[in-house]
């Protein structure tokens, strides 16, 4: 490996960079969705469920579990207090809103690693070349000359399979947390109208209006 590294020419050093890069970041991606997906289903449940015969309870539940997401989409509204139904829904979205910067974080890195690294490959391919054509003298094409440019050629090449690997890697990952991110978001919308569906029937003609726990 240690031998490829070095045929591969001075590109293979930001690559190597943007590798370590995107598989820290990637990592971090995947704790943080593991422990979304191993809890919020459950919590979200409860608290809906809880919601209906005791308000407080659901609020001290979130706040239990204010770490996800979603918990702190409900908690910014279930906090207002004595809210009309259409404030109660403006906090809703107003909160998702607030938590997408998280739910994309590194988006922008990935694609820029996506980006980079085949050109980067490519041009250690393009400097490989031009170093192989420059030790081949006019007149000389044949014998150990010739084999010397067709090494150079193939070392050249590493530097673009390298950066063709990292890319390829990075999208996989990539596009796993985009639909991960969609997913998220159409969880928000169903949980958030069944929240606010139940918050609504609170200001009914007759019904008991709520009031948030101090």
């Amino acid at each position: 490996m240690g031998n490829l590294f070095t045929l591969g020419g001075v590109v293979m050093y930001p690559l190597l960079g943007l590798s370590i890069l995107a598989m820290v970041l990637i990592l971090e991606r995947l704790v943080f969705w593991f422990q979304v997906l191993q809890r919020q289903d459950k919590v979200v449940r409860e608290v809906l469920s809880l919601y209906r015969r005791n308000p407080g309870a659901a609020l001290q539940r979130l706040e239990k579990n204010v770490s996800l997401p979603i918990a702190r989409i409900f908690l910014a509204a279930l906090e207002l207090d004595q809210a009309t139904p259409e404030e109660f829904r403006l906090a809703l979205e107003s909160a998702a809103q607030a938590e997408l910067p998280l739910l994309k974080r590194f988006n922008t890195v990935f694609e820029t690693v996506i980006s980079v690294a085949p050109l980067l490959g490519l041009l250690g391919t393009i400097l490989g070349l031009i170093n192989s054509f420059a030790s081949l003298r006019i007149g000389d094409l044949g014998g150990s000359a010739t084999t010397n440019v067709s090494a150079g050629i193939s070392e050249a090449l590493i530097s673009t399979a390298t950066g063709l690997v990292v890319a390829i890697f990075t999208l996989l990952f990539a596009n796993l947390f985009r639909g991960l991110y969609l997913r998220q978001m159409a969880l928000i919308q169903e949980y958030g109208g069944q929240l606010e569906l139940i918050y609504r029937r609170h200001h009914e003609p007759g019904a008991v209006p709520y009031a948030s726990p101090q």
